[in-house]
């Protein structure tokens, strides 16, 4: 198992590895996380939530900066820590000049 500050590392690089650690507003808690690198392009992307309507926004400003937010999904092939490769819907945050932080797989399609 990895400890806190390898979560840390891993979940604040700017690589394709998704997002380890999850806040609830206070503190940082340890969640179950699928670990996965991105294979393909983001296909079938929508837009979930924007600007105030995201409930984490004054954590992304703070986090990573001011910018139009927007919480999106889509699916990709994903390859998991175990070898397999999967289609996933991944969901994560967005901001022009910021990039894609925060990066999930919420559900596993095959």
């Amino acid at each position: 198992m990895l400890s806190y500050d390898e979560l840390r590392l891993l979940n604040a690089s700017s690589g394709s590895f998704g997002g380890l650690l999850e806040s609830c507003g206070c503190s940082w808690h340890y969640y179950d996380v699928i670990i996965f690198e991105l294979i393909g392009e983001i296909t079938n992307i929508e837009t979930i939530a924007a600007g105030s309507k995201i409930q984490d926004i004054e954590r992304l400003r703070k986090t990573y900066g001011s910018g139009r937010w927007r919480k999106l999904k889509g699916i990709a092939l994903v390859s998991l820590v175990d070898g397999t490769e999967s289609d996933a819907e991944l969901h994560w945050y967005e901001a022009h000049g910021i990039g894609k932080k925060e990066m999930k797989v919420k559900n596993l399609l095959d």
